[in-house]
């Protein structure tokens, strides 16, 4: 049969499969996230197998372990006493905090490693909200002001980018401003520009003891039924100052990413979610999948799509998996 274009060509040996690869993924590409609390120790979490809350030593001595598998971001979330959380999360900008001083420690044992902090205020909210409540309304602009002292305290302590996932209204410009004014303009911003409102984080709650005491984030969050609200989401992100942006969830949100690739030159940066995690190692456990497969191909997806870097749980494993090893 006389066919003159035949792709399976290019498809033939690992050689030349190689010649036109599109995508490629690497330790570069991934930021690790780390739960951490007070305490001693490293605390199982129980939604999510394989990843647990750890002390500031087991911190800096997973952070050290990821750096030699070449992984360079790690992202801080906090499990905070019950104690301290209150409606106004005035914990949040406690320079003699958690996080504050998982900052120090972890710059101190890794100077080059690059130190995100999130910026929001569920951890520290009595409410469990990511803003101050007020008559059951999530209050904007009173919001703000906090998170400007939180991300101010976490510059001050050594962060290199502070993440804002709160999603108030012109937060990035005023994050952009505080930090200016306080001599922190080298602190990058990589903001939460489309955060959905989405059922895929429940481990994630699990794991800060962070879900909302009433009712959802439907207010503040990106209804998923959305696409078009999303560039919108990034045109004021751009030009309120943020020098990333990133879209949360990955996986079921790759028409997203896709569409935000189209639409900006900032480094985009893509969340694969506790849900989405744990659903990958549920699956394995029962040998329905290929762990290993099924990861870097979540993975490679996510970057094909048009994410420059990936927040995953997975971060260690795919980096030892593309190095080879088990």
């Amino acid at each position: 049969m006389l066919q003159r274009q035949r792709p399976r060509r290019n498809r033939r040996t690992p050689a030349i499969r190689a010649f036109h690869s599109e995508t490629w993924l690497a330790p570069q590409h991934f930021i690790l996230p780390l739960f951490i609390h007070a305490g001693q120790g490293r605390q199982p979490i129980s939604s999510m197998p394989g990843c647990e809350r750890l002390s500031l030593a087991e911190m800096v001595a997973e952070a050290q372990a990821a750096w030699l598998e070449g992984i360079r971001a790690i992202v801080l979330f906090p499990k905070v006493e019950e104690a301290l959380k209150t409606s106004d999360g005035q914990e949040a900008f406690n320079p003699q905090g958690l996080v504050p001083a998982a900052i120090r420690l972890l710059k101190a044992a890794l100077p080059d490693l690059m130190v995100v902090t999130d910026v929001a205020l569920d951890p520290y909210n009595c409410d469990g909200h990511d803003g101050i409540v007020r008559d059951g309304i999530i209050l904007n602009d009173e919001t703000i002001e906090v998170l400007c002292k939180q991300a101010v305290a976490q510059a001050q302590a050594g962060a290199d980018i502070v993440a804002p996932s709160d999603m108030m209204d012109g937060r990035v410009g005023a994050l952009r401003d505080a930090l200016d004014e306080a001599g922190f303009s080298h602190v990058s911003i990589l903001s939460y520009t489309a955060k959905y409102a989405s059922a895929f984080y429940g481990p994630f709650r699990d794991a800060l003891d962070s879900a909302p005491r009433f009712g959802d984030k439907k207010t503040y969050q990106m209804d998923p039924a959305n696409a078009r609200e999303a560039l919108r989401e990034l045109a004021l992100d751009e030009a309120e100052g943020a020098d990333m942006v990133m879209v949360k969830p990955a996986g079921p949100y790759l028409d997203i990413i896709a569409a935000l690739r189209q639409q900006t030159t900032l480094p985009i940066a893509a969340y694969q979610v506790s849900g989405e995690y744990a659903m990958i190692k549920a699956a394995a456990q029962n040998g329905w999948i290929d762990e290993k497969r099924v990861v870097l191909e979540s993975l490679l997806a996510i970057r094909r799509a048009g994410a420059d870097v990936i927040l995953t749980y997975y971060a260690r494993q795919a980096a030892r998996w593309l190095a080879g090893q088990a």
